[in-house]
């Protein structure tokens, strides 16, 4: 084998699935047909689950630092606003904030990590072929060269070649006209401490501030049908409906940095494996930008895969293993695509009747704190729970599958640290010496031994429970779930 994984595609799934693989100890090769990395902004939010994935990846420090504390969307009808919502702590036990950051960031920092663990993207190395047999993956680039490996992984976006060549469904259907997308500056300048938004017959519009003194700008305009405009059609199409749709005559939009359109459409593969080929991010879901939950979802893919993938590549856990990652995360997608997609056909109401609930009736709903609570929770992703899935039990909480928070704990040495920052590459046991023992015979060395009062406590690495109560039980949980 030249490689245990090779992973296609150097966006954030990929990077982070590489930097994963790395810390649990296993080779990777990254492949991408771009020439280079990506500039332009593209997702800009990063929800609370999705810093706690990047911190235990070790990818975490400085981004919080970089982003914008934006927290708050605020929607007018022309200069009334109509309905606030603040997102505030989840109140789930995380040290990860929120952060509102370009994807250009996220990634350019998760490379520094690859290179910290010994790894690099291979630039310019397009996918043409990909043959599996009973042992491995050979895959064939552009340029002529053969790639053995143990398994390949696609995280090759929307357009997966990958999912392509392994002969993976995609159906799906279009929800939406277009959007147009532009990255610039506004003289003058909105609100920096959150999203504005603007409802409108014509149209939703909406404004993120971005670090840099930048501003994210979208809008539907299902009225632009040029088929192949340039960035300076979109940017000038988006000066014309700025003033139009908030009322503000003498806003100007300049410096565009990025300027794009998109049409909304819900996808999801048939099957997240196909033998050796596994899928993760876009690739294997496609769905609406609103809301910030599709960087996120991936990069909880990427994190669930990498554990168990590392083990069975390590030759500690069954194949089977391996169908566990659809099952835990494909209903995640599904409930994703369901949210995301109301999201969508409610910003772009165009009768009266659905004008009306949008902005009389849901607007004052949303309004009320409860249900600004509720949303901060939905959209954190820090609920997310395996209980009900094949890793998963029942009794009391917390349940195995259950996300724990990140608890406080003392290193046997009685130094203080806390769990996540514990859990990079490793799993972790809170309790006695009997039950780590017990743990690390099944797992070798890629187990912690932590302290906190409370029942004994076996952590996977992605930072949900595993099984609760002593040795025979971990010994009894690890041989059901590896083989």
């Amino acid at each position: 084998m030249d490689t245990d994984v090779l992973v296609v595609g150097a966006g954030p799934v990929g990077l982070a699935l590489a930097c994963a693989l790395l810390q649990h100890g296993v080779r990777v090769r990254v492949i991408d047909k771009a020439a280079g990395p990506a500039t332009t902004s593209r997702a800009n939010f990063v929800h609370a689950r999705g810093s706690e994935v990047l911190d235990r990846l070790g990818a975490l420090s400085g981004l919080p630092e970089e982003s914008v504390r934006a927290m708050t969307i605020t929607t007018y009808a022309g200069d009334r606003p109509m309905m606030r919502i603040r997102f505030g702590d989840p109140g789930l036990g995380t040290a990860a904030p929120p952060m509102v950051i370009s994807q250009a960031r996220v990634e350019a920092r998760l490379r520094e990590r690859l290179a910290e663990l010994g790894g690099h993207p291979e630039w310019g190395s397009a996918l043409v072929e990909a043959r599996q047999d009973a042992t491995g993956v050979t895959a064939t680039v552009a340029d002529g060269r053969s790639i053995r490996a143990g398994w390949l992984a696609g995280c090759d976006g929307t357009g997966s070649t990958v999912r392509k060549l392994a002969g993976i469904g995609f159906p799906g259907v279009k929800v939406s006209e277009r959007f147009l997308l532009v990255d610039g500056r506004l003289d003058p300048g909105l609100d920096r401490s959150g999203t504005s938004g603007w409802a409108h017959p014509d149209g939703v519009l909406g404004a993120m501030p971005m670090p840099g003194d930048q501003w994210r700008l979208l809008a539907y305009d299902a009225g632009f049908r040029d088929d192949k405009p340039s960035e300076e059609q979109i940017a000038d199409r988006m000066r014309h409906i700025l003033p139009a749709r908030t009322g503000l005559s003498g806003i100007r939009l300049y410096d565009v940095t990025w300027a794009s359109l998109f049409s909304v459409h819900r996808r999801l593969a048939d099957t997240y494996r196909a033998g050796r080929v596994l899928l993760a991010g876009d690739a294997a879901h496609v769905h609406a930008p609103f809301g910030g939950q599709g960087m996120l979802t991936g990069l909880g893919d990427a994190e669930n895969l990498a554990w168990k993938l590392a083990l069975v590549v390590r030759g500690r856990a069954q194949e089977a293993l391996l169908d566990t990652y659809q099952a835990e995360r494909r209903p995640l997608a599904t409930a994703v695509l369901r949210g995301s997609t109301a999201a969508t056909k409610l910003n772009i109401a165009a009768g009266p009747i659905g004008r009306f609930l949008r902005d009389q009736v849901l607007m004052r709903i949303f309004s009320r704190p409860w249900i600004q609570r509720w949303t901060t929770y939905s959209t954190s992703q820090l609920w997310v729970s395996y209980r009900r899935g094949p890793l998963g039990g029942r009794g009391r909480k917390p349940r195995p599958g259950d996300r724990l928070a990140d608890l406080p704990c003392e290193r046997p040495d009685g130094g203080r640290t806390r769990l996540h920052a514990e859990l990079r590459g490793r799993w972790a046991v809170l309790g006695d010496r009997a039950a780590f023992e017990a743990a690390r015979r099944r797992l070798g060395d890629r187990v912690v031994h932590l302290q906190r009062p409370g029942p004994a406590m076996l952590v996977r690495p992605d930072g949900h429970l595993a099984g609760k109560g002593g040795p025979a039980d971990f010994t009894r949980w690890l041989n059901e779930a590896l083989g």
